[in-house]
């Protein structure tokens, strides 16, 4: 299964700099999804992990496969950086289960589990640094706060990538059953594209769509937050 958020990765040339427009609170978010034609359902959840430390996550889970991805991070005053990341996917008879370390004081980031070698790293850390499943929290919080050209710094995976998103336009969306004007983001990266639709009062998207190559691959429905 294709990560999700490696594919949705990424707004701010240095988030740093970016003031925090709210402060962050735990949610529970139930979406219904779909890949390659399968049926399942998502969930993403942010708890408190202890002082300014927090867990974000994601798991999808469809008839034959199952995914999981999560980030530790910190919250000072509104500017976040990773600490630690676990990714582990089941498809069939492929799995896959990797973890992340984002080493402040050395300013390293590196990578364990089932990554290829050249993946494993280091990769340098510059103030500012997003893993991809933070960069879709601030993705989140920067287009509700007006940002029209979102762009993030993105260390994930063993690589540093710069990752831009533009807004496209306004649509309505159903969440649960109510129906909701959102906004809409779009970004392409070669045969890919990933458009998410975000809701103003929403911690979440209320949609997540991955295409490739002009083909629905991924679809995420928010049913509701709590």
């Amino acid at each position: 299964m294709t990560s999700p958020f490696r594919l949705l990765a990424t707004a701010a040339l240095a988030l740093a700099s970016l003031p925090a427009f709210a402060a962050l609170k735990p949610f529970t978010a139930d979406y219904t999804a779909s890949y390659m034609g399968l049926q399942g359902n998502g969930r993403m959840t942010l708890v408190q992990a202890g002082g300014n430390r927090w867990t974000y996550a994601l798991d999808i889970t469809a008839p034959v496969a199952q995914l999981s991805q999560s980030t530790t991070f910190e919250d000072n005053d509104g500017q976040w950086r990773p600490l630690s990341g676990h990714d582990k996917s089941s498809v069939l008879i492929k799995k896959s289960d990797k973890q992340a370390t984002y080493d402040w004081s050395s300013g390293q980031a590196t990578w364990s589990g089932d990554i290829h070698e050249d993946r494993r790293g280091p990769v340098a850390l510059h103030p500012g640094d997003l893993d991809a499943m933070l960069i879709n929290l601030a993705l989140v919080r920067d287009v509700r706060a007006g940002e029209n050209a979102p762009s993030y710094h993105m260390v994930d995976d063993g690589r540093a990538k710069q990752m831009a998103y533009r807004v496209a336009g306004k649509d309505t969306v159903t969440v649960g059953d109510k129906q909701r004007q959102a906004t809409r983001v779009e970004r392409t990266d070669g045969d890919r594209q990933t458009v998410l639709w975000i809701v103003d009062d929403l911690p979440v998207p209320a949609r997540v769509l991955q295409r490739h190559n002009g083909k629905d691959e991924m679809d995420l429905k928010l049913r509701g937050v709590h």
